[in-house]
Formats: structure tokens, sequence, C-alpha cells
């Protein structure tokens, strides 16, 4: 029992060794190409022999992952939300749904409303008599407490029907246009994540401060100081 902890414990040591001194490039190698330094033999106590094969799939499969922009924004289009769970941007889902059924209530209710007051204003045009009817579309829609004549009369009653009407369709139709808008721009936005998926936002950038020897053309040499400038 021993032995196999011990040989256990070796294999371990031995891969974790193995994966410090895997670079970077290799990691992050296109997906089609084979990591050749992972696939050998490992020797482990007496002639033991075990394949890396597994050492390989793990860091293969988690650190080489690159969303396709272009995937991105497909999905994004097909149904809102898609883009950012391809990116695993799982925190703005709630920004994109939660900006969308904002829209979807806005557009439902001015709609109704729009439908209520258009039913009302060419029902009022149209009855010779107004109607005493409480469930008549032009006295259902009067606020709580008024009537007809406390609105000003039949004719003043009619031009506030035909402005709530126009309205809350005007409400209605940006509601449209911001949900629109809002689509686009989760869109977009995946299409932005995508792009910039693997971009480098580590704090040295920009410059780095670097000591140097520079030769002249008479061998004669001094101390500078250099500033290097990384443009990725």
């Amino acid at each position: 029992m021993k032995k196999i902890l011990t040989i256990g414990l070796l294999w371990v040591a031995v891969l974790g060794v193995r994966a410090q001194e895997i670079p970077a490039d290799t990691l992050f190698a296109t997906q089609h190409m084979e990591i050749r330094e992972l696939d050998t033999l490992i020797e482990v106590g007496q002639g033991t022999h075990l394949r890396s094969d597994s050492v390989r799939t793990i860091y293969y499969s988690n650190l080489n992952w690159k969303p396709n922009p272009a995937r991105a924004v497909w999905l994004g289009a097909i149904f809102p939300g898609l883009g950012q769970i391809y990116n695993r941007s799982y925190w703005k889902l709630p920004i994109v749904y939660g900006g969308l059924m904002g829209c979807i209530y806005a557009i439902t209710w001015n709609n109704n409303m729009y439908g209520d007051y258009k039913q009302a204003y060419r029902d009022i045009l149209t009855d010779e008599v107004l109607s005493t009817d409480p469930h008549r579309s032009y006295n259902a829609i009067l606020p709580e407490g008024y009537t007809i004549e406390t609105m000003g009369g039949r004719k003043r009653y009619t031009e506030v029907l035909n402005i709530n009407q126009n309205t809350y369709h005007r409400y209605r139709d940006i509601s449209i246009v911001v949900a629109v808008a809002v689509y686009a721009l989760s869109v977009i936005d995946a299409f932005v994540d995508a792009q910039l998926f693997d971009f480098d936002i580590s704090p040295d950038l920009s410059m780095n401060v670097e000591p140097t020897i520079q030769n002249d053309l008479f061998n004669s040499r001094s101390a500078e100081m250099k500033l290097v400038f990384t443009i990725k």
C-alpha cells in the first residue's frame, strides 16, 4: 500500500514539474496542433511507465479555448444572450435580459393603452348619443370619479382621447426602437467580447524601463537608460 502511495505522489510531482516547464505559446496553440512535449512516457519507481496524455488533455482543453467572433455574432442574432453564453460572460445575462424584459413590458403597456384610447376615440365619434353604459369604451376609460361633463364635455373629451391615443402610439414605437437597439447592442457586445477575449490587460503593457549598455562607433561603452514601449 505504501509503495502504491509513493508511486502516486511521485507521479503527481513529476506532472507538476512538467506542467511548469510548458511554455505559454505551447499552451495557447491552435486547436488542431498537437502538443508533443506532453505526449511522452514518464518513468516512475522501478521501471513503471505512465503516459502523460491526461496532462495534455487538461491543459489543452482548459487554456486553449478562444471564442470565434463570427459564431458569437450569429448566436447572439439567433437568440439574445446566446452570444454572451458562448463567450462565457454569464454575468452579462441579467443586463441583456433585464433590458429586453423592460422593453417588452413597455411595449405591451403602451400598446394596450393605445388600443383602449383608440377604441374609445372611435366609439365617441360614431355614437350620435353618448351611452350611459359604464362598460362603454369611452366611459370605462374615464379616471375614477370623473364623467364626460367634468372632463369638459364631449368635444373636449374627444380631443383628450385623440391626444392620448397618439401619445401612447408614439411611446409604443419608441419602446420598439429601444428594444431593437438593446438587441443590437447585445450582438455587438458578443462580437467585441469574443474579439478581445485574449487581450492582455496586465498592468505592465505600455512602458518598461531597462538599463542598457551602448557601443558607439569608437567602441566606447556608455551606460544608458532605455524605455521600452510594448504595443499588443
